[in-house]
């Protein structure tokens, strides 16, 4: 038996699957023994090349000199107090603040779940109001308020599709679903509950679904239809923040949430998220003397962690990260698709900027309901191949596919001979 497989029968004993997040128990499940840069080691002292960054969580790469010195010299300097503020959480504030178009305000926690309840308990308090929208494929953390309609089968798709046993009824009933991508929907919905919409909550360009990219005009027509509605608008940044750029794609589309979430690469593996809005919102958390929506979490804003965002975001600005990993993740597309092509598979490797997603399908894809026509099974095994190969992608759909600056343009020739590869091996196997 292997090392990977000796710590994980020695997991199961003590921890359920052996696992702390459902996703890792995607198969194969490996014990892993240490990262840096763009690469990670298992137990058994296999080399792979990490196409997962952590979730998307690792931006600039594992184990960041920069970014642990800076964490190192934190807990030297103040552990967690728990009371009152520190130099750090202001000073990270006022940098999201600078370049985040709707923030006036920022929260910190430690997950974009918490991120995501917060600013939906927000809106429903500021509104006076129940529901919310979600889009049908779009995720946005483990509590009730958004855990159904995530990862449906083609038979589910905006049916009453729940995420988890043990959901509430009443709050689940609160969610209505739309297709993205497609503003009519959206406004029956709204007509159809007349003042009754607290928020509308989307993923700008939705990686956790293939990377599915919202259109401007939609985006536009959101902010229209929440400004004529007295809906607020809430852009999921927990994936795009920093990942885009340094306003978030809100920056980019031009489009100016209410509220937005971020987190992920800010940390570059640190545990943070963000909850950040107008004041006029923002002011109601009871944070504040009059505020009366409850913040709290004993971990919020502790300073290694704070730390490790500030030199993070140093580091994105002065050496202009995010221009290479653009550059890089056109660099893997380009070539990924000159690949499917010359092996003779209508495929496509879509995304956009440091982030892509490997689909066995014709697009445009706007919406989950595009994705469901590709074929799954393909994709899955181009995938199982990658990591046969020592490039490690999730092995299960729709996965995304995330750079780090740590990577380089020799990784992806890497991978461009192992995609190769896999694809001829699929090709004989008749897949």
């Amino acid at each position: 038996m292997s090392l990977s497989m000796d710590l994980l029968e020695r997991a199961r004993k003590v921890i359920p699957g052996g696992v702390n997040s459902s996703v890792r128990k995607i198969k194969p499940i490996l014990g892993w023994k240490t990262a840096k840069g763009a690469y990670m080691w298992d137990m058994d002292g296999n080399k792979y090349v990490d196409l997962n960054a952590s979730w998307a969580s690792c931006i600039l790469g594992h184990r960041y000199d920069e970014v642990d010195d800076a964490v190192i010299a934190a807990i030297k300097d103040c552990d967690l107090i728990g009371l009152g503020v520190t130099t750090y959480e202001v000073e990270l504030a006022e940098k999201i603040v600078e370049n985040f178009p709707c923030a006036d305000r920022v929260l910190f926690s430690t997950c974009g779940s918490e991120a995501t309840y917060h600013a939906i308990r927000l809106s429903r308090a500021a509104t006076g109001r129940n529901k919310i929208i979600k889009f049908q494929g779009g995720y946005h953390g483990w509590h009730d308020y958004v855990l159904r309609n995530t990862y449906n089968k083609k038979e589910t798709l905006y049916t009453r599709d729940l995420g988890s046993k043990g959901m509430l009824d009443s709050v689940v009933d609160e969610t209505i679903i739309c297709r993205f991508n497609d503003l009519e929907d959206v406004e029956s919905k709204i007509r159809a509950n007349p003042e009754q919409i607290a928020a509308i909550i989307a993923e700008p360009v939705a990686y956790n679904l293939g990377g599915v990219r919202l259109q401007d005009e939609f985006l536009k027509g959101l902010r229209r239809l929440c400004d004529a509605n007295g809906i607020l608008l809430i852009f999921d940044e927990v994936i795009t923040g920093v990942r885009v750029g340094m306003h978030g794609y809100q920056g980019i589309c031009g489009v100016t949430p209410d509220l937005c979430t971020i987190g992920k690469g800010i940390g570059n593996t640190y545990p943070i998220a963000v909850t950040a809005g107008k004041a006029e919102y923002m002011d109601m958390f009871n944070t504040t003397e009059k505020g009366t929506v409850f913040f709290g979490g004993t971990f919020n804003a502790g300073p290694f962690v704070m730390a490790a965002c500030l030199k993070t975001m140093e580091i994105l600005e002065r050496e202009n990260v995010h221009q290479y990993l653009f550059d890089l993740g056109d660099y893997l597309r380009n070539g990924m698709n000159e690949i499917f092509k010359r092996q003779g598979y209508e495929a496509e490797m879509a995304g956009y900027a440091s982030i892509s997603i490997p689909v066995f399908g014709k697009g445009p894809f706007t919406c989950q309901d595009d994705l469901h026509e590709t074929d799954m099974k393909a994709a899955i095994e181009f995938r199982k191949g990658l990591v046969k190969r020592g490039y490690y992608i999730v092995p299960a759909d729709v996965k995304r596919l995330c750079l780090m600056y740590s990577h380089t343009k020799e990784d992806i020739d890497g991978l461009f001979q192992v995609a190769e590869d896999t694809l001829k091996e699929m090709k004989r196997n008749k897949i």
